[in-house]
């Protein structure tokens, strides 16, 4: 493990909006200068590979800050306090997809902007899935697409520039080679 080259010595709230919140960190360095960065301060997430007889199933919804339907897999802020998060992956994933998990798999958290952000996704791979009807919970999800992509259509949406957020990246390149070995 490298050593820090600095120490946090302060940090204020700058502004908390929904589950967010926007903090003035304060550092000193080795040399004893002092900076500041702004940190977001955010409750952790959970995002989900549901993988159905060779089919991933995905969401396309409504990403406001992009102004523009995007297809994700399933995901959702850890929200609900002392759920564990494979309680949560699966309560999204049924929720969104209409998908109960038999089987969630941790494949691996992630830190999704750390230059300004310490959100966390913890990846999971379901499968042994049971259709039980979509749930859906904020406006996003009411308006939100079901898709299910062969293997073969999810490489292509990838060449293709259709899936371009992070999470659904990184989940589908672990979940597609777990299930697949």
């Amino acid at each position: 493990m490298h050593p820090l080259p600095a120490t946090l010595v302060g940090s204020h709230v700058v502004a908390r909006v929904a589950f967010l919140s926007v903090e003035i960190d304060r550092f000193r360095d080795l040399s004893g200068d002092e900076f500041e960065r702004v940190a977001i301060r955010h409750p952790g997430a959970v995002a989900v590979v549901p993988i159905d007889r060779g089919h991933i199933i995905f969401v396309r919804q409504f990403r406001a800050p992009l102004g523009a339907m995007m297809l994700e897999i399933p995901a959702g802020i850890l929200d609900v306090e002392n759920e564990p998060p494979e309680v949560a992956a699966a309560r999204e994933c049924e929720e969104e997809t209409g998908y109960r998990p038999g089987r969630l798999e941790h494949l691996r958290s992630i830190n999704t902007t750390p230059g300004f952000s310490d959100e966390r996704i913890d990846l999971f791979l379901a499968t042994d899935l049971t259709e039980v009807g979509a749930q859906p919970d904020g406006i996003e999800e009411r308006h939100a697409e079901i898709i299910r992509l062969s293997f073969a259509e999810v490489r292509s949406a990838i060449a293709d520039g259709s899936i371009t957020d992070a999470k659904t990246l990184i989940g589908l390149f672990d979940g597609m080679q777990r299930w697949a070995s």
